[in-house]
């Protein structure tokens, strides 16, 4: 008899796996509710408010009953002001029809990646990586290309090992800066070398850059489209759930070819019709009413930067590199594996079961040397889930 439950089920969806971090979520959340104290350094968002002037753009529009479809690819005003933002805080010439308005960050590059790849296309990815690039990859038909990296080498690639792994089969490269895991950056001078490889072979580029508000130690984030040789091959992907804490609005923004906007859009008025027409304007607000707020999230984030930084500066057989922004420490406990804990996810569900504190396994991020550690949590937080950490690892000798 056939196994009916791979037989009932299409390649795509088992060839997907469930996102590591809401896996750890899930098992945090249900330890929680057995009463047991739980620190955090799992969640990827901001744990700050969203700004009251966009909370008050939302309240507006529901009161005066803007409430039913908008614009399949977003409401013209959406559209305006994040070409502009494109223009003026990033140096790429923007007509907003090459804007398309989508349910979050995540949407927008399956939206990309659905209108640029065909079954077999090659898309490379740096590793360390988003958890889901290489999932998206796979559901658009691709196959994922991981350039291999690690601390002694900031988790960068160079743009010699870009030019290594293209080959005639390569549609794109998808590039994080700053980066989730790492938090690290590149510079302009990396992202124009990239730009000159990417060029030459005639790729795509798909620039995720929606950590880009939160950078430290006045680093200044570049955007590779800007790059003028790039033009008709940089897609460029943003969003307001990080810089404006907004995590559960959805809504994300891209700025492409008109060609790749145009069939983008074209699939997501079959899939999801418009985003949430409350949350456009309050998308709008974030936009056209930047206010103080931001500043002092990321104020605070850089704080806690320095605070976890230097309380792991004395715990012996880590490495990991001083993040250049988001709010992430990618750390290579590979010296700790062991019979007991053999890879980086026996390692956070022993540090989890044990000792109570949540990570993120690196495993799901391309790299089974290391766990994420996220620092968007409270300093006290911080201070008492360092201590786990450390009693963790003490107790694998």
């Amino acid at each position: 008899m056939a196994d009916i439950s791979s037989s009932r089920l299409s390649r795509r969806s088992l060839a997907v796996s469930e996102s590591a971090t809401l896996a750890v979520a899930a098992r945090m959340k249900q330890l929680q509710a057995e009463g047991i104290d739980i620190v955090s350094f799992s969640t990827g968002e901001p744990d700050f408010p969203t700004p009251d002037v966009i909370k008050r753009a939302a309240i507006a529009a529901i009161e005066n009953n803007f409430t039913r479809y908008t614009q399949s690819e977003g409401i013209p005003e959406l559209r305006k002001a994040a070409a502009r933002k494109f223009e003026t805080e990033n140096g790429i010439p923007t007509d907003p029809a090459q804007v398309l308005i989508s349910v979050g960050g995540k949407h927008s590059i399956f939206n990309a990646l659905m209108s640029i790849v065909d079954e077999g296309d090659e898309v490379i990815l740096p590793a360390p990586f988003w958890t889901s690039y290489p999932e998206l990859v796979r559901l658009a038909g691709g196959t994922p290309v991981v350039i291999r990296t690690g601390p002694e080498k900031r988790y960068k690639i160079t743009a010699g090992q870009l030019r290594a792994a293209i080959t005639n089969r390569t549609r794109a490269i998808i590039i994080n800066s700053p980066s989730n895991p790492t938090g690290v950056m590149y510079s302009r001078e990396e992202l124009e070398e990239f730009a000159a490889v990417i060029a030459e072979a005639g790729i795509f580029v798909i620039s995720d850059e929606l950590y880009e508000k939160i950078v430290y130690d006045n680093n200044r984030h570049f955007s590779i489209g800007s790059v003028p040789s790039l033009a008709d091959l940089a897609i460029t992907v943003n969003g307001v759930s990080k810089a404006f804490s907004m995590t559960g609005w959805r809504i994300g923004y891209m700025r492409g070819p008109k060609d790749v906007i145009a069939a983008a859009a074209r699939m997501q008025s079959q899939v999801t019709s418009n985003p949430a027409s409350i949350s456009q304007m309050a998308a709008l607000s974030a936009l056209t009413q930047i206010t103080s707020e931001v500043d002092i999230m990321v104020s605070s984030f850089e704080k806690r930067r320095n605070l976890i930084v230097e309380l792991l500066h004395d715990t012996p057989r880590i490495t990991f590199p001083r993040p250049d922004g988001a709010f992430y420490l990618f750390v290579d406990v590979s010296d700790y594996f062991s019979d007991r804990t053999p890879n980086s996810a026996a390692l956070a569900k022993h540090l989890l079961e044990e000792h109570h504190i949540a990570t993120v396994p690196g495993s799901a991020f391309g790299d089974d040397n290391a766990i994420r550690l996220s620092y968007a949590c409270s300093e006290r937080d911080i201070i008492e889930g360092v201590k786990r950490l450390n009693r963790g690892f003490g107790e694998l000798g």
